[in-house]
């Protein structure tokens, strides 16, 4: 807790730039570095930071498609010649392929997150081994559209979005509903040839890494539980069934949900949660946070208009809105403050002093700067 006067922030344990981020933003600024006078391409937003975005296309960087997958600019652009960066979500096999016939090596900038890398290499070997793959991950988000690429090469594979999916996909696996209805269900999350009556026999579960880490593990055992009990599969012969993923569950996703889960033990009277708008992980620790008090999800400082209004993002209506009166009348306010991994911790620190300018404790932040330092 950072006392600052009548203003008491409370900060998660961690937050901000996780590894991936931060080696993602490091490859992107040495290729500008590395290549004076030729033109450089991002593959789609480097992260789910408009702030950042904006660094890098400041910096000349152009993006080739929008965060949908939805073209920025024609393919026929692209030459040899040019510089294209493989953004930390990854991407699919089938865009590697697409930048090697016009002599881009998408290895030479490609900054995926070794996370991400992780969960392909898993879902490559457990594929391998006979396994069916359930992503669960939201299937338009770049990182679970090149998961499912990586996946498919390999084995069947299917999406799940959420908790509700899987329980419909049990029934699947259950023969407890027409298995037709499968392909109208799960239109565009299953790859090619998918067939229900024998896909569905043996499984393993990764998952989107920005995902709650706690509804990807709750996933994964409703549905060992279900094929083990639906097989009648003793719970010690259970890798003849589901294969055993835990290991793909990314850190720093993990650490960032826990330590807002200890956060959130405190007392508060409201929580900020920063980070871009379109982005996974941070979203999770704002649902996190509504739990418990009221949350305002913003970009930025400048969303803290005034000491009476505030900008904010709605996940649920998915569009700004101006919360009034926000900050409690009484004193000392206490506020809890987190931030997404594609935040810059930058963020946090003027957001910190947003609050204090507007709690009137411009002196006390600048005491307890020089106490801190």
């Amino acid at each position: 807790m950072l006392d600052i006067g009548s203003l008491q922030v409370i900060l998660a344990r961690h937050f901000g730039f996780c590894y991936g981020v931060e080696n993602a933003i490091e490859i992107a600024f040495r290729a500008v570095q590395d290549n004076p006078g030729k033109r450089i391409f991002l593959l789609s937003e480097m992260i789910h930071n408009p702030g950042v975005n904006a660094d890098l296309q400041a910096l000349g960087i152009r993006f080739i498609m929008d965060t949908s997958g939805r073209l920025l600019m024609n393919w026929d652009e692209v030459t040899q010649d040019d510089v294209v960066i493989v953004p930390a979500f990854g991407t699919t096999l089938e865009l590697e392929d697409l930048l090697r016939s016009k002599g881009i090596d998408p290895a030479r900038y490609e900054t995926t997150c070794p996370f991400v890398e992780k969960v392909w290499n898993r879902a490559g070997k457990i594929g391998d081994d006979g396994y069916t793959i359930i992503v669960h991950g939201k299937p338009g988000h770049e990182e679970t559209r090149a998961t499912f690429s990586h996946s498919r090469a390999h084995t069947p594979t299917v999406i799940v979005r959420d908790m509700e999916q899987a329980r419909r996909l049990a029934k699947y696996i259950c023969g407890e509903v027409p298995a037709d209805g499968f392909y109208l269900e799960f239109e565009g999350q299953f790859s090619e040839g998918f067939d229900v009556g024998s896909d569905l026999e043996r499984i393993g579960v990764v998952n989107q890494t920005t995902m709650l880490a706690s509804e990807t593990q709750a996933i994964a055992d409703f549905l060992k539980r279900e094929i083990l009990g639906y097989f009648k599969t003793p719970l010690e012969q259970s890798a003849e069934r589901f294969a055993d993923t835990r290991d793909t569950l990314c850190y720093a996703t993990n650490d960032n949900q826990s330590a807002v889960r200890t956060m959130l033990e405190a007392p508060a009277d409201l929580a900020l949660v920063i980070g871009g708008y379109n982005s996974s992980n941070t979203s999770h620790l704002v649902e996190l946070c509504e739990e418990k008090l009221p949350t305002y999800f913003i970009n930025d400082e400048q969303c803290l208009l005034s000491a009476a209004e505030l900008r904010h993002f709605d996940l649920h209506t998915h569009a700004e809105k101006i919360a009034q009166s926000y900050l409690p009348a009484t004193r000392p306010v206490r506020v809890m403050l987190t931030s997404g991994a594609s935040c810059p911790d930058a963020l946090v620190e003027r957001v910190i002093d947003r609050l204090a300018v507007l709690t009137g404790n411009e002196v006390s932040l600048a005491a307890a700067a020089a106490r801190w330092s």
